[in-house]
């Protein structure tokens, strides 16, 4: 007896919902390896080739496109305390999302070595996220098998899923979604067998379960699996069979409500999370993402920013689920697609950035399905009503062409754009010029990286905490001004109205270093306690003081620098600290200065940094190392003076001093 995909090579696709295919090649109990291969060397021909493509075009450039954001960030922190700290979270975990989705992150992450690997804790994220999608091509393309495509079809829908730059936005991403996926559609692809349905069942129920328990959302598509397994089980076990799946399904749901009653946060206490606030908070009392009417709503901008991605997959995604409602074998998955679209443009309704994950590898099975289905008409002799194969094709065919440029475009961006830089730039300028004993507000997406840089996990505040935590608020009594700098980004800046302590932070700081523009810049901010507005007066008053010095010291003849230079000195752009070492020196000797260097971020700020080539003659670095006179010079500075770091550079040796916002020099 042939296989299925052994009949399909003689076939045209299954046309009707009695023409489905209902199982996949698997090798035979105890035949060798070897020769599974060689009966399926022709799917493998055609799957292998487009993971490889897959992996290679997600893969490449991983830590440059996109930036990182702090939802990912969030969710790389939890599974990062799983494996490091032995906790649920890096902080309270509140029941927001069930926690089997980064604990799956988190085994992954344990098994491979993934947060030894990276330098980037979100990247060990990414990297997990990824090989998911990789296993996600490898269902769907099964799926689309069973459901009966040629093979063409079925690699056509794994590029789609893995190539769309919509995809790639979201695939390279750390969401949720992205690990529910393949548990979503291994579900479906067991609903579907029909030889030992009882195993199939409750595989499909427990793959189904662990979707529902990595992101609640996919709950949504409970009914269109019932649809799917009803019309695939046997009449005669299908009450049995049906039953074990609702029982295992409903196992693994109580579960979590175990977890929830075991640790005494079921209900709702009074200094406690409860599972009930939370699943309160995500069906209810979330702040709905507006109107699409509405220009400047969550809901239009999100809408927008996928249809930036990739309009044409949007476009025949939904032109696919509409032909497909008139194919029974694709109908379920047109209407779960249709469904879910229609579900999220609900009037008060919350739209997750993220939804669209669930969204994608539909789109790509029903255009391909529906492509290939046409095509197989189109081929048959003596076929009436060619007119719906012609459209569907021809429709196809315009959005391929049009596809082409508006890919190539958008994936060359994916992998060679380094939207990330101003983030790592950001980590990098705290690593070296800020100290472990400061508090930071931060992005959660650089929380795991500068815990591991240094400082203590309290000192590192995810700025949503802020407003939201009682034991981080417990640890800052005095609220904003008990951090020393917040490092704003995109996401902070996004909703300024809803995080008044970070608000209050952000108003009342002076931005220190600065890296990127658009969306994609980061500044790091020294809070004041006086506030923006006197540290704006009193900048200025240091100014003119340092101004007035530097005029004084850009006279005198013993101290020997550029025209360049000695502008910096008159124009007040040089610290003071700086002002006062060199004019020391000069009133005892000669200094020769090569410069002020710019510390990469600070451009257009005071001048921190100096760069001395000699010292009364004497150079500063001698056979690679300080010189005895600058080693004098280093070791003579302390208390207010001393610097911050000392390093050579060429034949000079650089003092670089500490943010500062005094007033005067003491």
């Amino acid at each position: 007896m042939s296989t299925t995909l052994e009949k399909t090579e003689h076939t045209e696709p299954a046309t009707s919902a009695e023409e489905i295919p209902t199982s996949v090649p698997v090798p035979r109990h105890g035949a060798p390896i070897s020769n599974w291969l060689r009966a399926h060397a022709r799917d493998l021909l055609w799957l292998l080739p487009v993971l490889l493509i897959s992996a290679i075009v997600n893969f490449l450039n991983l830590g440059g496109s996109p930036q990182r954001i702090d939802d990912e960030g969030t969710y790389t922190a939890q599974a990062w305390a799983v494996t490091h700290l032995g906790e649920l979270a890096h902080y309270t975990y509140w029941y927001d999302h069930p926690p089997l989705g980064w604990l799956q992150i988190a085994g992954y992450t344990q098994l491979t070595g993934a947060f030894e690997r990276w330098d980037i804790a979100v990247l060990a994220g990414r990297e997990a996220v990824l090989v998911a999608a990789l296993i996600s091509v490898v269902l769907l393309w099964a799926l689309a098998r069973r459901l009966g495509t040629s093979r063409g079809a079925a690699a056509a829908t794994g590029l789609l899923f893995a190539l769309s730059p919509l995809a790639v936005q979201f695939h390279r991403t750390v969401y949720l979604d992205n690990i529910a996926v393949p548990w979503l559609l291994l579900a479906f692809f067991l609903a579907m067998n029909r030889r030992g349905q009882l195993a199939a069942f409750a595989g499909s129920a427990v793959a189904f379960g662990i979707a529902v328990l990595t992101k609640e959302t996919f709950l949504l598509a409970l009914p269109v699996l019932i649809w799917v397994m009803v019309h695939a089980a046997r009449r005669e076990t299908r009450r049995y069979t049906l039953s074990v799946a609702a029982s295992i399904l409903m196992l693994i749901g109580g579960s979590y409500l175990l977890l929830a009653a075991v640790k005494g946060e079921l209900f709702s206490g009074a200094g406690r999370v409860s599972l009930i606030e939370g699943v309160t908070f995500q069906l209810g009392s979330r702040e709905g993402s507006g109107s699409i009417s509405d220009p400047d709503s969550l809901l239009n901008r999100t809408l927008g920013m996928w249809w930036q991605l990739d309009p044409v997959f949007i476009v025949l995604s939904l032109f696919a689920a509409t032909a497909a409602l008139f194919l029974p074998r694709f109908r379920p998955y047109a209407v779960l697609l249709w469904g879910m679209t229609v579900f999220m443009l609900r009037p008060g309704g919350y739209l997750p950035v993220p939804y669209v994950i669930m969204l994608i590898p539909f789109g790509a099975l029903l255009i391909a399905g529906v492509t290939d289905g046409a095509i197989a008409r189109l081929r048959r002799k003596n076929v009436a009503r060619r007119g719906p194969a012609i459209a569907a094709v021809s429709v196809a065919a315009i959005g391929a062409v049009v596809a082409v440029p508006l890919w190539t475009t958008q994936l060359r961006g994916f992998v060679l754009a380094d939207l990330d830089e101003p983030l790592r730039s950001a980590q990098e300028w705290l690593a070296e010029n800020a100290s472990a004993d400061q508090r930071l507000i931060v992005d959660d997406a650089m929380w795991v990286d500068l815990v591991k840089a240094g400082w203590d996990r309290d000192n590192v505040i995810w700025y949503y905490k802020l407003d939201t935590d009682p034991a981080v608020q417990t640890q800052s009594p005095n609220g904003w001004r008990d951090a020393d700098y917040v490092v704003t980004t995109d996401s902070m800046r996004t909703f300024p109205g809803a995080f008044p302590q970070v608000q209050e932070a952000i108003d009342n700081s002076v931005v220190v270093a600065s890296f990127g523009s658009g969306t994609q810049a980061v500044e790091v901010r020294r809070v004041t306690i006086d506030g923006a507005e006197q540290a704006a007066i009193t900048a200025a008053d240091a100014a003119a003081t340092r101004s007035a010095l530097g005029t004084e010291l850009a006279t005198n003849p013993e101290v020997a620098l550029s025209d360049q230079d000695r502008d910096r000195l008159t124009a007040g752009q040089v610290d003071a600290r700086i002002v006062a070492v060199l004019a020391t020196l000069a009133g005892s000797g000669s200094v020769s200065v090569s410069g002020f260097p710019i510390v990469p971020g600070e451009e257009g700020l005071t001048f921190r940094q100096v760069a001395l080539s000699a010292i009364d003659g004497s150079p500063a670095v001698v056979d690679g190392a300080i010189g005895p006179d600058a080693k004098a010079l280093v070791e003579s500075l302390n208390g207010t003076y001393e610097p911050a770091d000392v390093a050579i550079d060429g034949d000079t040796v650089v003092l670089r001093y500490s943010v500062s916002l005094q007033p005067a020099l003491p």
